[in-house]
């Protein structure tokens, strides 16, 4: 007769993220194309709500005349939209497996690379965090100008409470903001159409009381170098195209295909939505400021006041603006848990959490992009120049990876194949055209990437150049780490293990009670050679130690050491290092420490932790082993007359 099924006792965890899963329900977390463009699609979808601005905002160097180039900027970059878009489509159909750029540039282009790939996406991840949650305070400040001065605040805890919905699972998470997803789009798509039928039929006003413009400065002419410079502050609108190739695992079967319809269909939305809102806040009038957006004040024209309809557009925009992190959240556990599999970061990332997620990785996350908003006081102004370079780099890499992908294709011979970390590789007979469309989008992608880090420097792009390098030696340096260990534990060569023929144990006691005569127990256990130590700062307590010692010492040695300076930790090092020197080979010297083990969390605040110190003091001695012998306070009342323990003479058990 089987046992029954052990009950989960209901905690305040089981309350904030749900029930724990079996990883037996792993295939039923995985998610369809309805909710996947609402995890994955809402950072991409949400740049729409400031990419325009963040143009503008450039472009108003020039005065009102320098607005004219908006809409061909926009359509240039929604040109490149499409080449990136072709190109990750390549490599959701490519490496199944996930991990985007990273995994492209691993098997394709070696490890340095693969790191600086892995480097520019996380950052780009936590940046993501902080500039979605920053621009969605900052349109809910444009509704409601109180707000204002509140916005780290109110940033921060939405970046929290994103993470405990992540943290209940992707199916989940997904659920909960698919109705936010998608009434932003909704809501998005029905401005822009209302706008231009608006344009179309002569019936669009220009915007009324218009803000300060958020530039400063002189007026400029027109120039190459600030044309690229607010291209470049546009291309912002394609952060989070690569989302769903890094995170293709998280589909259902077919992963491919299903993760790639999804990422046409957030290339669509995302394309009609940019062109539409940089077309209408040229015609309307619409100009960059810090006090409102450019969509609110397309919207109040638009709908011609602040009605419903000009607080839903509001509504909708903050929720998906916030709602982007979730891509993040999903990107940047799995990226992270990917390089953990290789060494490259900690493993606990590569565990998954009671629901089935890298909890680890998703709370990482919102601690370093709530430490960035509060540095930067949530500002998208401040924030955007980091922004866009990290993606622009792991796109680069992407699409000459993908190059030398074709390349090694074409090398093959019909029929045959070669299998990869991340993929099986086969002869392509379109492998030419491929190749030739992944060189093109890699040096538009690359130049992208140079115009980016030039126009952005001062702004703050320098940071993002030394964080980068950074990150990788420090992936390099835990490596290492890894392989030094790992060639440290390695049993090749080791040979037949010494053999311990003696055991030394010393015993400190600081008094003689339950937890001593426990722990003495278990000394015995492991040896006859046993030396009780206990450090003396007051002769009196000390002779009644030694007192109640011969009744329950049980014959066991006790040495005292007198401390004139009342040091406690000092005196008993000095003895065990002493001892230690003397250490013969084959022979272990184990400091066996009772440890009081309170009922009550608070309780050890009242304690000593002596057994926490003396481990942490003689952990990095070698050939010392210390064992704490925990002892439980018990619930019920102290046991008396028939249940005491009854002393043991000295010589009783003693063994010679």
């Amino acid at each position: 007769m089987s046992a029954p099924p052990r009950r989960i006792r209901k905690s305040w965890r089981t309350w904030l993220v749900g029930r724990r899963l079996p990883t037996s329900d792993a295939a039923h977390e995985a998610i369809g194309k309805r909710l996947g463009l609402a995890v994955f699609a809402s950072d991409a979808l949400s740049s729409t709500a400031y990419a325009t601005q963040e143009m503008l905002t450039i472009l108003a160097f020039a005065g009102l005349v320098g607005f004219t180039y908006a809409f061909p900027l926009a359509i240039s970059i929604v040109f490149l939209l499409a080449i990136v878009t072709l190109s990750y489509l390549q490599v959701i159909h490519a490496y199944p497996g996930g991990g985007g750029a990273y995994t492209v540039a691993r098997d394709n282009l070696g490890v340095r690379p693969a790191q600086v790939a892995a480097a520019a996406l996380l950052a780009d991840y936590v940046l993501v965090v902080a500039v979605s949650t920053s621009s969605g305070v900052a349109h809910l400040a444009s509704a409601f100008p109180g707000l204002l001065q509140h916005r780290v605040t109110i940033a921060i805890v939405l970046v929290l409470a994103i993470m405990v919905v992540n943290l209940r699972g992707t199916k989940e998470s997904g659920k909960i903001f698919a109705v936010p997803s998608y009434f932003f789009i909704t809501v998005m798509l029905a401005t822009v159409v209302a706008g231009l039928a608006r344009y179309f039929f002569g019936t669009l006003p220009r915007v009324a009381d218009t803000p300060p413009m958020s530039h400063a400065g002189s007026l400029q002419a027109i120039s190459v170098f600030l044309l690229l410079h607010a291209f470049s502050s546009g291309t912002t609108a394609l952060t989070g195209v690569e989302a769903i190739s890094a995170g293709t695992t998280a589909f259902r079967e077919p992963r491919s295909r299903n993760a790639g319809l999804t990422l046409l269909a957030m290339a669509g939305i995302l394309g009609t939505l940019f062109l539409g809102i940089t077309f209408l806040a040229e015609r309307a009038g619409a100009v960059p400021s810090e006090a409102e957006t450019v969509v609110s004040q397309l919207a109040r024209t638009i709908f011609d006041g602040r009605g419903f309809l000009y607080h839903a557009v509001i509504a909708g925009t903050t929720i998906i603006l916030v709602l982007a992190a979730n891509t993040a959240y999903n990107g940047f556990p799995r990226l992270s848990a990917l390089q953990a599999e290789d060494g490259f970061l900690p493993r606990q990332l590569t565990y998954r959490g009671s629901r089935l997620v890298y909890s680890r990785g998703i709370i990482a996350l919102a601690c370093l992009a709530s430490l960035l908003i509060w540095i930067f006081d949530a500002s998208v102004t401040q924030l955007i120049p980091l922004y866009a370079i990290g993606v622009f780099l792991s796109f680069t890499f992407a699409q000459v990876g993908m190059t030398r992908r074709w390349w090694k294709s074409g090398r093959l011979a019909p029929g045959h194949e070669a299998r990869e970390r991340g993929s099986v590789l086969r002869h392509d007979p379109k492998w030419r055209w491929k190749m030739a469309a992944n060189g093109l989008g890699g040096m538009a992608t690359a130049v992208v990437t140079l115009v980016f880090a030039v126009t952005k420097f001062r702004e703050g792009a320098w940071v993002i150049l030394i964080v980068i390098p950074a990150m990788v030696a420090l992936f390099v340096a835990i490596r290492a780490h890894y392989l030094e260990l790992g060639h440290n534990l390695s049993l090749d060569a080791y040979g037949a293990p010494p053999r311990v023929l003696r055991h030394r144990v010393i015993l400190p006691i600081s008094g003689v009670h339950r937890g001593t005569v426990a722990a003495l127990r278990y000394a015995r256990a492991l040896s006859h050679d046993i030396t009780a130590v206990h450090v003396s700062v007051d002769a009196d307590q000390t002779r009644r130690l030694e007192e109640k010692w011969g009744l329950w010492g049980n014959g066991v040695r006790l040495v005292t050491l007198t401390s004139p300076y009342r040091l406690l930790m000092e005196p008993l090092l000095e003895y065990i290092e002493r001892v230690a020197d003397l250490q013969q080979p084959n022979e272990t010297l184990t400091i066996v420490v009772p440890q009081f083990v309170a009922r009550k969390w608070w309780h050890n605040l009242l304690h000593a932790q002596t057994a926490v110190m003396l481990r942490l003091a003689l952990l990095y001695r070698p050939g010392i082993v210390i064992t704490n012998v925990p002892y439980q306070m018990a619930d019920e009342e102290e046991p008396s007359g028939a249940d005491a323990p009854v002393p043991m003479p000295a010589s009783a058990g003693r063994r010679e």
